[in-house]
């Protein structure tokens, strides 16, 4: 900054400003150890810069340590460290403002400008450093042994940064909650004015501490973790650092799940003696163990299998005094137990993990993790990634979904011109998977929907190819339930995919169960009445079974009554049960439905069935479910072949 040679006066430096920086950089990177703070990759920038400001503290105090002894030393170790100590603060800001693009999101090209800028910054000042050094219009040791200054850069190398930084916040601030740009920018306005009051008394001590004080704003406003003072546990986000560390160095844990259903809801908070209780957990049975918060009602115990040899004497004793605690609160749980396998690396599985097992669980039960039951949920977890898989890629021919139709048996005509569809998948792991296995996930997951217009649109593809080769299709009947009838886009996105396959509307048939919501019964009455106009036919399926109720029944404009297969056992097992179900099946076509029956195992169902005023008949005594492409084997072609 000034153009005349000045001697470096070292009285104007004390290493108090530095060995504070050294003594709170060390707190800062114990806490961070302890506090089990999630190792993102801003995290290890962070991380990165505090060893970065912890090393030009150092740096600084021997830079001035050799100044002072500057006639007994040789100039290169003074040149080096003088060198070291701005290289690595400048650094220190460089990182900074790494560190943001990835908090502020700036993934565009363009957007990396500050990125480059700071770090072309950077060489250049550093160039120009050493070449000072070098041709000295910089820093220098005369030959006498005196240190002199020519153009000192320092300033508008500090300017340079903190104003990229600024710039950064300012034109990125929407990105961020406001009061976290806010406290950095104070952060950084705070160093500034420090600096300045350094300078008007010609002091350097409190330097390094300038670069501190961001590094707080960005731990306690972005990396803060605090555990809760009365249980002593932590929160979900680290659990999952708690996991991922464990897994990359090869750490065995031990894992105690405990869920209580009841502080799961909105609200609830554990009694004060609870919290105490809670505590003790994790202070008394194992060693080194931490306690996760996973959501209001779920709480995961951890500790390092090598420091717990003895686990199972411990476990067996934590969960003697849990039964008794149990006694005095009265909450159910669902307690799940397991050691960290080496097939799992993802926290979010082993979460996944233990609800899967507590799924299968009655309340105050305990259950213990083996590798068969891992097994288990290795094949679930893999059938619930490729309906997740199909459900995104959104191709309606998914080779993985796979039509399976049952022939039905048309009274009237004595052929088979109709069949029902029927899902299944058939995945390269597990090969056929049958619907009561991954019907209920998909329902769960909300990727059903998508099954569904996949049968639909690949039985309609069938439809079409047995027309064009002279079969005789009366239709076949698709089933959907209450889930996809809920969908908001359903008639379109069934008309669409009839049209795209160019077959008649009618050659499609639409079954549905019956739906005891008030909600849904309005919802199905106004999606069938639309899609009627369109030529399409309705079944209510399995009638008979649950609850019925023939005033809704009446008013849903179905063509056509399945009788559930229990309605032909229970006719066929006594007279009285017979007459019932004929008087409805009678009814029924007074009122010009067509009745199916379901179930239709032997000669004498069919018997049964047909005086029971029955129109078409399923059942294994025709066929058992077989592949679409098989119905060729029992429609017949036009000319009767």
């Amino acid at each position: 900054m000034l153009l005349a040679m000045n001697v470096l006066n070292n009285s104007n430096y004390s290493p108090v400003g530095d060995i504070l920086v050294m003594a709170i950089i060390g707190i800062f990177l114990i806490l961070i150890r302890a506090a089990f703070i999630k190792q993102t990759k801003e995290f290890r920038i962070f991380r990165h810069a505090l060893i970065t400001l912890l090393l030009a503290a150092i740096m600084d105090i021997l830079y001035h340590a050799f100044l002072v002894n500057i006639e007994h030393v040789p100039n290169m170790p003074i040149y080096v460290f003088r060198f070291l100590y701005h290289f690595l603060l400048f650094q220190e800001f460089v990182l900074y403002v790494r560190y943001f693009e990835y908090t502020l999101q700036m993934v565009r090209k363009w957007e990396k400008s500050y990125w480059y800028t700071a770090l072309s910054g950077f060489i250049v000042f550093s160039v120009i450093d050493i070449l000072g050094s070098v041709y000295k219009f910089g820093f220098y040791i005369t030959e006498d042994k005196k240190a002199l200054y020519g153009l000192n850069l320092f300033p508008f190398q500090y300017l340079f940064f903190v104003g990229i930084l600024f710039v950064q916040m300012l034109m990125y601030k929407k990105r961020v909650y406001r009061p976290i740009i806010g406290a950095f920018l104070a952060a950084l306005t705070m160093s500034l004015l420090v600096m300045y009051l350094q300078g008007t008394h010609h002091q350097q001590s409190f330097t390094t501490a300038t670069f501190l004080f961001p590094a707080f704003g960005v731990l306690y406003l972005l990396h803060a973790n605090p555990y809760d003072p009365e249980m002593g546990t932590l929160r979900l986000d680290s659990f999952e650092s708690s996991i991922s560390y464990a897994a990359q160095h090869k750490t065995r844990l031990i894992m105690l799940s405990l869920f209580m259903h009841e502080f799961d809801e909105a609200g609830r908070k554990y009694p004060k003696e609870m919290k105490d209780t809670i505590r003790k957990y994790t202070e008394n049975y194992y060693k080194n163990a931490t306690i996760f918060q996973i959501s209001g009602g779920r709480l995961i115990l951890t500790a390092e299998l090598s420091a717990n040899l003895d686990y199972e004497a411990r476990t067996q004793e934590a969960l003697k005094v849990f039964k008794e605690q149990y006694k005095v609160y009265g909450q159910d749980y669902k307690i799940v137990i397991l050691n960290s396998f080496e097939s799992i690396t993802d926290p979010d599985d082993y979460i996944n993990l233990i609800q899967y097992v507590e799924n299968r669980m009655f309340e105050n039960e305990i259950q213990f993790v083996d590798e068969q039951l891992l097994e288990k949920y290795l094949s679930h977890k893999y059938i619930v990634d490729e309906l997740q898989d199909i459900n995104e890629k959104k191709d309606l021919y998914d080779d993985r979904v796979v039509v399976y139709c049952q022939p039905v048996y048309n009274l009237r005509t004595r052929k088979f011109d109709t069949a029902e569809a029927l899902m299944r998948m058939r995945l390269d792991k597990t090969g056929m998977v049958f619907p009561d296995r991954f019907i209920p996930i998909a329902e769960k997951h909300g990727y059903v929907h998508q099954l569904s217009l996949i049968i639909l649109a690949k039985t309609c593809r069938q439809v079409k190819k047995m027309m064009d080769e002279g079969y005789q299709v009366q239709r076949i009947s698709v089933n959907f339930s209450i889930l996809d009838i809920r969908e908001k886009e359903f008639s379109n996105n069934v008309k669409k995919i009839l049209a795209m396959s160019g077959i008649p509307f009618e050659k499609i048939a639409i079954e549905i169960t019956e739906s005891q919501n008030e909600k849904d019964f309005s919802i199905v009455k106004e999606k069938i009445i639309e899609l009627k106009k369109s030529g399409i036919t309705f079944y209510l399926d399995d009638f008979g079974t649950g609850y019925s109720n023939f005033e809704r029944i009446m008013e849903l404009p179905f063509d056509i009554i399945k009788f559930d297969k229990s309605m032909v056992v229970a006719a066929r097992s006594d007279a009285k049960s017979e007459t019932m179900v004929s008087y409805l099946a009678h009814m029924f076509t007074d009122m010009n439905y067509a009745v199916l029956y379901e179930g239709i195992e032997d000669e004498v169902d069919e018997d049964l069935a047909s005086r029971m005023y029955a129109r078409y008949l399923q059942g294994y005594k025709y066929s058992k479910p077989i592949p679409i492409e098989e119905l060729t084997n029992f429609f017949v072609k036009e000319n009767g072949n």
